[in-house]
């Protein structure tokens, strides 16, 4: 009955699209009324400008697809005139003086588009600057020392917006001297341009009073020292003070320095005890500077929901919830504690095959580096020492396996963009129980298989470098981002070979198990260009590579390290571990799929678009597949001719956009089946409604 079911929601999903636009259609309901269908600008000569930094300052923006606007956006002559000077006036802001906008408008069935024909106007060059300052002052020796860092130089082109930032990065620069009180509103510039044709001479000055102030209200600029330094935060709240202090870097009697607040409201807010972190500063006197640090707590513990559930054609289905616990402030010093529950449960309609999977784990992240006080470190950023312990009990129709597993490491960040995982100690202990005497029969065919599947005892070291563009929790502007991972086991073990035991196999052991050698990483690079009204609308690319290999002690990769494709954030085709390796079929000994290899290649393309309320629709498209690297079968293994043997898939999905949570469900159609018989991989139509020919995925968040 499920499977009959799945049948219908594409159907289902089409009639829900064409619901959502004859609902729009009734909402054209002004017969006399015309509406704006698209803009566009186009420059009438080369110019360094770009399309995007003009659009934003369009008065009047159409609402997206046209099948899903509800509310259509009335035309508006006075929009497109108000649109054209707010162009004028950016233009002018970026330099580009006397520039001329001609709106063309053009109308088809009552809809209008709008061409902004646009021809930049006279730039002027720098050919000289000068400065202004305050004769005989700290502050005149103090700027001429910056004057290498100034960001405007001769030969660049007159440009407000450039001045202003420039105003701003001096003006930064001065209170990291001790001058708390200056700010852009002390800068001003004049530029004379009939020095010359098309250049013009700047002169900078840097005033003892403000762009609202005469000159009579001039007042030199003093250097000033902290004064008083205090702490406040709710009496609710139980806090080790020590911590507070010891991640404070704005100390009574020292210079004040404006890269000492932010680097103590880093710190502070990286605890993540507080919601808010305000540091506030007040004159004391003429060169002293109180400091008022005010924290707002934030919630402390909860509880968080993750859930996934996938089911294909062929009637396997598949539940994956997550229940944790968490505590910002454990030990009273910001230590976080987290608690998580997990299952995975398999069932297949119509048959007694199943798999149970019970997780859980508890990790203890402590908010300094163990072993080191913090005075050893300077900057924004403050490593913390996890200490994570997990146990995972699996059942399937082949055997029972219980992982044990822990870690001691440290994370952190590099200025705004980098961030780290280094774990010098990682500890896994595999035991295998109840093997099926016919899974153990197909191993035993299998050698590559067999080491895969066997009690062993892993000790290594691994980490995770990770880089954003953007370190938004949900970027709102087009990001990228390359994630590295790096996994090493059995090295340090190696070099004590000599003196451990070996079982009938020759391999080594340790607490009476062989313990794994390997080397693994995982590479992925992705990037989400943003585009559209209100950047509402999303293209989002990802490419991972990951490769590992056994070596020394070990035959093979470990199961549990090996790769897999499919599933919900994935090749969403397929159900997860169902792809691969290369064109092998299925393996017939495992009831639910147990696909993996030892390098995996994917790569994932995903629209994402704007339905109605809270809905968001997506179309996706995937390859990959994953390979082994030796193999007993010539059908598994990675070659020159890998291209032949990739995935591919398509699909659509409909998201809810909560906020706080997006919630997913996905339908993905296989395209090519490396598992099909030669000359019968590629899948139509016909194929995706058959057995095994699609697959559905909810989930929670994005897919990447």
């Amino acid at each position: 009955m499920a499977r009959h079911l799945f049948k219908y929601v594409p159907a289902l999903c089409a009639a829900a699209l064409l619901a959502a636009s004859c609902g729009a259609a009734r909402h054209l309901e002004n017969e006399d009324a015309t509406y704006l269908s698209k803009n566009e600008v186009k420059f009438t000569e080369r110019t360094p400008l770009k399309v995007s930094q003009i659009t934003p300052y369009l008065k009047q923006q159409p609402s997206g697809l046209k099948i899903f606007q509800k509310n259509r956006v009335e035309f508006s002559q006075e929009l497109v005139d108000a649109s054209v000077q707010s162009i004028k006036d950016h233009l002018e802001y970026l330099g580009y003086y006397n520039s001329t906008v001609e709106p063309f408008i053009s109308e088809k069935n009552k809809w209008k588009k709008v061409v902004y024909y646009i021809t930049p106007g006279t730039r002027y060059q720098i050919k000289e600057i000068r400065f202004k300052l305050p004769q005989g002052t700290s502050l005149e020796a103090d700027f001429l020392d910056d004057v290498d860092n100034i960001s405007v130089k001769v030969g660049d082109y007159l440009s407000e917006a450039d001045l202003e930032v420039e105003s701003a990065r001096s003006a930064s620069y001065l209170r990291t001297k001790g001058y708390y009180s200056i700010n852009t509103n002390y800068y001003s510039f004049e530029a004379d341009t009939l020095s010359g044709p098309d250049s013009t001479i700047l002169e900078m000055r840097v005033n003892e009073y403000t762009r609202n102030q005469s000159p009579s209200a001039a007042k030199p600029h003093e250097i000033y020292t902290i004064g008083e330094v205090t702490f406040s935060y709710p009496e609710g709240l139980n806090f080790d003070n020590r911590i507070l202090k010891s991640l404070n870097t704005i100390k009574p009697g020292d210079i004040y320095d404006e890269t000492e607040v932010n680097k103590t409201y880093s710190r502070l807010s990286a605890l993540k005890v507080f919601s808010g972190v305000g540091i506030e500063l007040s004159d004391a006197d003429s060169s002293r500077v109180n400091c008022a640090i005010n924290l707002t707590p934030s919630k402390l513990q909860g509880f968080k929901v993750n859930w996934e559930t996938s089911f294909n054609s062929s009637g396997l289905l598949g539940i994956s919830p997550q229940l944790s616990y968490y505590n910002r402030n454990i030990f009273k010093g910001g230590e976080w504690l987290n608690l998580s529950f997990m299952g995975n449960f398999q069932r297949k309609f119509k048959s007694k095959i199943k798999s149970d999977e019970f997780g859980v784990s508890a990790s203890l992240s402590l908010p300094r580096f163990l072993g080191l006080p913090y005075e050893r470190f300077k900057g924004s950023n403050i490593p913390r020492t996890e200490i994570n312990a997990s146990f995972n009990y699996q059942s399937r129709p082949e055997y029972t396996r219980y992982i044990f597993s822990s870690s001691y490491g440290y994370t952190g960040s590099f200025g705004r963009y980098f961030s780290y995982q280094f774990y010098p100690m990682q500890l896994n202990l595999v035991r295998l129980r109840n093997m099926d005497e016919d899974f153990i029969y197909n191993l035993i065919q299998n050698p590559f298989m067999w080491y895969s599947y066997q009690d062993h005892f892993d000790a290594g070291l691994g980490g995770v470098l990770y880089y954003t563009s953007d370190n938004a929790l949900v970027p709102k502007t087009s990001y990228h981002y390359v994630r590295l991972s790096l996994d090493s086991s059995g090295n340090l073990l190696s070099l004590f070979k000599g003196a451990m035991k070996s079982d009938e196999y020759g391999e080594k052991l340790i607490f009476g198990l062989p313990f794994s050698q390997y080397v693994r990483s995982e590479l992925s690079v992705g990037k989400t260009w943003r585009f559209g009204h209100e950047k509402n609308q999303a293209l989002a690319a990802r490419l991972l590579v990951g490769a590992g290999l056994a070596y020394g002690n070990s035959s093979s990769l470990p199961f549990e390290k090996q790769f897999y494709s499919g599933g919900a954030n994935s090749l969403r085709g397929w159900r997860s571990r169902s792809v691969g390796p290369g064109v092998a079929e299925p393996i017939s000994y495992f009831s639910i799929p147990s696909q993996t290899g030892d390098f995996k290649l994917e790569a994932n393309l995903e629209y994402r678009f704007p339905m109605f309320w809270k809905l968001e629709g997506a179309l996706f498209a995937e390859t990959g597949n994953v390979w082994a690297w030796k193999s007993d079968d010539e059908k598994e293994i990675f070659n020159s001719d890998f291209y032949r043997t990739l995935a591919a898939d398509w699909g659509t999905g409909v998201r809810v956009d909560l906020s706080f949570i997006v919630l997913r469900l996905d339908v993905g159609f296989k395209l090519h089946d490396p598992a099909r018989a030669e000359g019968h991989r590629w899948v139509g139509p016909d194929g995706w409604f058959s057995r095994g020919g699609s697959a559905l995925h909810f989930g929670v968040g994005y897919p990447f």
